[in-house]
């Protein structure tokens, strides 16, 4: 039976939709083909941190504008 991990192609979709650089899909590809795969955990960790780090950053963003819109038709009901 085959894995997930033996399917080259899926994995580097994956990570192209995950939103990886080509540079972070080159070494993780290597270091799975040598069998690292705590160094690949980190580097997908540490993608994900900064991919939630982008996120609560917009959510701020939104936060922000959402309050905008609040005021002005609060204020334009008056």
């Amino acid at each position: 039976m085959s894995s997930y991990l033996d399917d080259e192609k899926a994995i580097m979709q994956n990570l192209i939709d995950a939103g990886c650089s080509n540079k972070d899909i080159d070494e993780l590809m290597e270091k799975l083909k040598e069998g690292d795969l705590m160094i690949c955990m980190k580097k997908l960790a540490d993608h994900r941190v900064t991919l939630l780090d982008d996120l609560h950053r917009h959510q701020k963003c939104i936060d922000c504008l959402d309050y905008l819109v609040y005021i002005i038709e609060k204020e334009s009901g008056d």
